[in-house]
């Protein structure tokens, strides 16, 4: 009988989000609350004279935790102003 080779998921989120300065607390505070799922987090945003542009992008790196990463990126996409997507990529352990 072949036994099923384990497999590792790497679990990111894109967060993009429109007019930082409104939605930034909202994201933040959740971001927060879901701190025990998050990895790695990487900001990007643009700059521009004379200040930082409104949208941003973060990439945040999850634990394998289906049930509270599907809660966390539900609760992100329900504010207004935020798009979240998902990538999952699987590879066998070795």
């Amino acid at each position: 009988m072949m036994m099923k080779q384990p497999t590792r998921r790497h679990i990111l989120l894109g967060v993009h989000v429109t007019d930082r300065l409104i939605h930034a607390d909202q994201v933040q505070k959740l971001l927060t609350q879901y701190g025990h799922l998050i990895k790695t987090r990487l900001g990007l945003h643009e700059t521009s004279d004379p200040g930082c542009a409104p949208n941003g992008l973060l990439l945040l790196e999850l634990l394998d935790h289906d049930d509270e990463k599907n809660e966390l990126a539900r609760k992100l996409s329900a504010i207004t102003g935020v798009e979240v997507k998902e990538m999952v990529f699987d590879h066998a352990v070795s």
